[in-house]
């Protein structure tokens, strides 16, 4: 593997494009092409269908996310909102020409690799072109101009960081940041390597779920309830058909061959692919429609025969618990999905018995995934096989409900994965995956579906609201003694993640601390809305929001600084959690507390100093919050398996089913296994995730894929290399090097060409599985969930108006536990995206169920919403996973909206009860807290 550079070509980008006598077109990266007949078609559309450029992405198709950026005459320009009538006779560069068609692109994609500015990729074709009109205008001169730069293009993977340092070194010519390439010799592990898939990425040329269908598609769209539940019937379907040339094939569930039925667990199996009589969710599906490409686009849905009965949706727990609430599924008449458990000691004799006291009630909002990528894919029948390549994060659990659906054996179905353009857990249930199945099954030749933004929005998962009472006490000594919880989690019409939420919330409600008496309860319940399911994290930020809170006060109580009340509670190796599993290892939540405590204290006085002569309404604060996070799915098997193998020739081949979401495990696994292997990593040929090709990795989730894949990447490695190393007769630490004309050990050539090959083409092979020791919880929520936990902690500082109740993070501290660092820069990356997301769930992001589906009345955090972010890395390896190391995607992200929200506190006085914590919610909060008619303030130690 090699970082290919990226030369910039500027004479080309001013050199006119030959062009045809009187032809009327425009210069597409220094070609000519002829306009469409139809002037008013979207630039986007015209490049992506007619020219078959992929690298410009359609994220919107609004103008609010910036995916679709093209230059036009050197000036950036949403292609999905130009009129391709209206760059007749001009130059239009994409991100396939912008190393030739600007100035400075060559360098840019260069300084996107190197400062690992990219990770799922969808944004940066749009980033790229943005950052090039800038910086050869001369508008980008620092790092606010570079950050100007960038504001019309949203991120939800980066937290833009990384992508402003990238800006920043090209527009101020500060000398490049090199690419860190696979070392030629020595171990990768530990290398903050430059992403292996990172050139495809910034060339355009990685294909998403809506890139690059086959030549002649067919294009599926599905016909959509208007209402959050609804009777319905159908009317003349064929008669409609008939009436609409192009239109293949109608269909509707009665053309399900197999089960009509898909879920996250088989037991839970509870979504239908198409409403049978009722619907539950808004915008959910009743039948799907298969035609020609230009018919489709033309069709009026909302005439289809249809007739729709609007009935009363619950859209509140409150509602769908009432006695006379209407079911939503007959298998569990109380709308309760399931409840979740976790019981130790005695919990209101230890509430009882404490000196301090802390109790309250906290609320929190839907979240929206909000990636830049709509669910998008095309599938096709294949002989007996039916092919589906989409957006995953979980291709062979994918595989085995679309055999199911189909009624075929999984050997039929392949499930290719593509890139993935953001996940966060929302692409971990299937959405176009089943229609494309069923439509590839009864029509032949190729057909893809992509969902608009509002699609997406509407029907996709989102993170469970919660509704939290809780009470947290401690001794006169500020021991925690005791805690009770009981949350309940909207987790709308299917079941999807609702499962793991509920068992895992309970595991997790404490903190990271010691708990003698311990009772935590928790209620996934169903509602009219689309399903609540997995989003980085399963319950675990919103419930520390509320918890951690808590723990300031009862710090506050009892005169301690929260800080050190976290220190002094905290989990150490030996100690037990509430389930009764005792922590033997890699537990470095103290150290992650001793690295901040510098930052801390500092920004403590500083935030005093600040406070003493701020002006008027403002008021700065700083808060901390401490969690731990268990690493899988919850006590539950969860196995990976990973297949090596050398060719004759000496080709060596990793296959990894592990998805990259954007979190890096195209670069990780590969690290890891070269270096059990003991070859460099650019001498391996990477197999991606393809049921039909790969191994069963499991799904992208949990954070998992580093330690459980990187595992079983590892010991498939180790017995690869004991094999060839008994092969050549050759000691144990004999080096292995991989050449040209094929493998040598010790210096000495290995002819393998005279062995058979097995069944996947190999001279030898190595294919091994690591599901993690754990036990199931019993009734009483005992037992081990997981094999090992992710610890940490961060501080935030934010600036308060206490007038307008705007909220500003300045700058977040991340200290986290990774027990073995294996690629330190993607760490970062995971960090600084996580914070991102804090911020949004802390102070914006409020999805309302059937309302703003789309990217401008949804906020997420833009460029200019993001803090300054600083990781620090604390190793504390844990002897099960690869090299020691462990999870970081989810973990990241958990304490972040709790220390914000103590930061308020820590400015205004005031504690902030429900999330998001808006400028209204803010300012309530603050006008409720009036003593003597003056407003209470972080600085007068008043705590309400």
């Amino acid at each position: 593997m090699t970082i290919p550079l990226f030369e910039d070509v500027g004479a080309v980008a001013t050199a006119e494009p030959a062009v045809p006598p009187d032809a009327e077109g425009f210069a597409l990266n220094g070609v000519w092409h002829p306009l469409p007949a139809d002037p008013s078609l979207r630039l986007l559309d015209h490049l992506r269908t007619d020219l078959r450029q992929f690298g410009t992405k359609e994220g919107c198709r609004q103008g609010d996310c910036g995916s679709c950026t093209v230059l036009v005459d050197g000036e950036a320009r949403y292609a999905c909102l130009v009129p391709v009538g209206q760059v007749a006779g001009r130059s239009v560069v994409t991100v396939e020409g912008i190393a030739a068609g600007t100035q400075c692109g060559g360098r840019l994609q260069q300084a996107f690799l190197a400062h690992q500015a990219v990770q799922c990729g969808f944004c940066t074709p749009g980033m790229l072109l943005a950052s090039a009109a800038a910086i050869d205008a001369g508008r980008v001169t620092d790092r606010a101009s570079a950050r100007d730069a960038i504001d019309g293009v949203l991120c939800r993977c980066t937290g833009y960081q990384k992508i402003v340092d990238a800006v920043t070194e090209v527009g101020c010519g500060v000398a490049p940041w090199p690419c860190t390439l696979p070392p030629g010799q020595g171990p990768a592990v530990g290398v903050p390597l430059t992403r292996l898939d990172g050139p495809e990425k910034v060339d355009g040329s990685q294909h998403f779920g809506a890139d690059g269908w086959p030549v002649g598609s067919l294009v599926l769209r599905a016909v959509r309830s208007p209402h959050h539940r609804a009777r319905f019937t159908f009317g003349d379907i064929d008669g409609w058909r008939a009436a609409h040339p192009g239109v293949r094939r109608v269909l509707t569930h009665a053309d399900v061959p197999g089960l009509n039925l898909h879920g996250v667990a088989t037991p839970y199996a509870d979504q239908p692919v198409l409403a049978v009589d009722e619907t539950r969710h808004y915008l959910e599906a009743v039948a799907l429609i298969v035609g020609e490409p230009e018919a489709m686009m033309a069709l009026d849905l909302q005439r289809f025969p249809v007739t729709w009965e609007p009935l009363t949706p619950v859209l509140t727990v409150d509602d769908a618990t009432q006695d006379d609430s209407p079911v939503l599924h007959a298998a569990r008449p109380d709308n309760i999905l399931i409840e979740g458990l976790v019981r130790r000691g005695d919990a209101a004799a230890g509430l009882r018995d404490a000196r301090y006291v802390a109790s309250a009630t906290f609320t929190s909002s839907f979240v929206e995934h909000a990636y830049l990528e709509p669910e998008a894919g095309w599938a096709q029948r294949v002989g007996d096989r039916v092919e589906i390549h989409s957006s995953t994060q979980a291709p062979h659990p994918h595989r085995a409900d679309l055999a199911r659906i189909l009624g075929v054996a999984p050997e039929r179905v392949r499930v290719v994965a593509t890139a993935v353009g953001g996940g966060f857990g929302g692409k971990l249930d299937m959405s176009v995956q089943p229609w494309l199945a069923l439509a590839a099954w009864h029509v032949d030749g190729p057909i893809g579906m992509v969902f608009s933004r509002e699609e997406s929005m509407a029907t996709s998962t989102k993170r469970h609201p919660a509704r939290i009472v809780s009470t947290m006490a401690a001794d006169a000594d500020g021991r925690l003694c005791a805690v009770e919880f009981d949350g309940d989690y909207n987790t709308g019409a299917f079941a999807s993640w609702g499962t793991a939420v509920a068992n895992r919330v309970p595991v997790h409600a404490g903190g990271p601390y010691v708990i003698p008496h311990y009772l935590a309860h928790s209620r996934a319940v169903h509602t009219h809305i689309t399903p609540a399911g997995a989003f980085r994290g399963f319950g675990v930020p919103q419930t520390m929001m509320s918890q951690e809170q808590l723990i300031d006060e009862l710090a506050h109580q009892a005169g301690i600084d929260p800080l050190e009340f976290r220190a002094m509670n905290a989990l150490r190796a030996g100690d037990s959690l509430p389930t009764g599993q005792v922590l033997d290892q890699s537990v470095g939540l103290t150290e992650c507390l001793d690295a901040l405590r510098p930052a801390w204290r500092e920004a403590r006085a500083r935030i005093a100093t600040r406070n003493a002569s701020a002006p008027g309404p403002l008021r700065y604060g700083v808060g901390i919050a401490a969690f731990f996070y268990g690493c899988g799915n919850t006590a539950l098997p969860n196995p990976s398996t990973v297949r090596f193998g050398v060719r004759p020739d000496g080709t060596i081949v990793l296959h990894q089913g592990a998805v990259d979401a954007g979190q890096g495990a195209n670069t990780v696994i590969p690290q890891i296994a070269a270096d059990a292997l003991g070859v460099p990593v650019d001498r391996l040929h990477i197999v991606g995730p393809d049921t039909h090709l790969t191994p069963d990795c499991g799904r992208t989730s949990a954070s998992r894929q580093t330690f459980i894949t990187g595992r079983a990447a590892f010991l498939a490695g180790t017995a690869l290399r004991q094999q060839l190393l008994r092969l050549a007769n050759a000691p144990a630490d004999a080096t292995i090097s991989a050449h040209a004309d094929g493998l040598r050990i010790e210096g000495r050539p290995l002819d393998l060409r005279a062995r058979p090959a097995d069944a996947h083409g190999y001279a030898v092979a190595a294919e091994e599985s690591f599901d993690p020791p754990i036990t199931a919880l019993d009734d009483a929520g005992q037992g081990n969930p997981y094999a090992t936990y992710a610890f940490g902690a961060q501080m935030a500082e934010v600036l308060v108006d206490c007038e307008s109740g705007r909220v500003r993070v300045l700058k977040v501290v991340a200290a986290h536990d990774v027990g073995r660092m294996v690629n330190p820069t993607l760490l970062e990356g995971q960090v600084e995206g996580a914070v991102a997301q804090g911020v949004g769930l802390a102070l914006m992001e409020q999805y309302h169920p059937g309302k703003h589906n789309n990217l401008h009345d949804y906020l997420i955090p833009t460029v200019h919403d993001m803090p300054e972010v600083r990781a620090i890395f604390i190793e504390a390896p844990t002897a099960l996973g690869p090299y020691g190391a462990k999870g970081i995607g989810e973990p990241a992200l958990v304490p972040t909206a709790a220390a914000i929200l103590n930061a308020i506190h820590d400015a205004t006085g005031v504690r902030i009860r429900q999330a998001p914590a808006t400028p209204d919610v803010v300012r309530r909060a603050l006008d409720g807290c009036m003593t003597d008619g003056v407003r209470a303030r972080g600085s007068d130690h008043v705590h309400h």
